[in-house]
């Protein structure tokens, strides 16, 4: 998300430990919020991608430097715990994110060039959790917990069970974590539904027994959940209504286990979904 436009008299950057939350959340947050000749504006951000699934934060320049460690362009810094590499949506004063917690004293994550395919084992009994912070200050609003178990799938030493970004219309949060459910909960934390579609088992389709974790994020448009599941068995396309949660319509694909997300495409009277497999468009 570049941009060449000039760096905003007060940069923010949310930032978020461990180590390995502090690289998405600092890319993206710039384009969240910032008082401008002293008239609070704010772009939402409610989706994978942000609006439209565009990239783009309209109206806001973008710093292009920050340090984390050396709190430089920082605001404020918050300490989440479990391995997520979901990014953050935002709406108005908002920030929802989601989080895997393991019950070993230390998550494993293993970054760095290197070429094993194994995934990994024996790790342990997870949290699955939708967290609600404020905007301005860091502090954690809510906490919900979504599901707690062993995990039906395995990960990649460097992915985690929480890769899938939420979706948000403003009044909903949606989060999806793959084998372990879709949810959906109000602004407040109440669970309005869950939804199991089974395993969802996103390995890598030549070696099987390697389980790299489920990543594709969940699309919201007008008042339509979209999930694409491309895995090894039985992949689909679904659309369920936001509010109810009831499945609308269910498309089988022909494709092997990829990451995509779903894309909505709208001109004129037609409206397309749009989705990037192994095999095709």
């Amino acid at each position: 998300m570049s941009s060449s436009r000039q760096i905003l008299p007060e940069p923010l950057v949310f930032s978020f430990a461990p180590v390995k939350r502090l690289l998405p959340l600092a890319l993206f947050s710039h384009l969240c919020c910032l008082a401008v000749s002293g008239e609070e504006k704010t772009v939402n951000w409610p989706q994978f991608r942000g609006p439209g699934a565009s990239g783009i934060a309209e109206g806001y320049e973008t710093p292009t430097a920050w340090d984390v460690p050396a709190d430089k362009n920082i605001k404020w810094k918050t300490a989440i715990p479990g391995l997520g590499h979901s990014c953050p949506v935002v709406w108005g004063d908002r920030i929802f994110l989601t989080t895997a917690i393991s019950d070993k004293k230390k998550d494993s994550l293993k970054i760095g060039i290197y070429h094993e395919i194994a995934p990994v084992e024996n790790d342990g009994v997870h949290v699955w959790k939708l967290l609600c912070l404020d905007k301005e200050t860091g502090k954690i609003l809510w906490e919900k917990i979504c599901r707690k178990g062993v995990p039906k799938d395995k990960r990649h030493t460097k992915s985690s069970h929480a890769n899938c970004t939420p979706a948000t219309d403003g009044k909903r949060v949606v989060t999806f974590f793959g084998s372990e459910g879709l949810y959906c909960h109000d602004f407040e934390g109440k669970l309005l539904w869950k939804k199991d579609f089974g395993i969802l088992d996103a390995a890598f389709f030549r070696v099987p027994r390697a389980q790299w974790g489920f990543a594709s994020s969940p699309i919201i448009h007008e008042g339509v959940v979209l999930v694409q599941c491309d895995v090894l068995k039985n992949s689909f396309l679904a659309a369920l209504d936001l509010e109810t949660g009831k499945l609308l319509w269910k498309t089988t694909r022909n494709d092997l286990p990829a990451w995509s997300s779903p894309a909505v495409h709208g001109e004129g009277d037609k409206t397309q979904v749009i989705v990037n497999g192994y095999r095709h468009i």
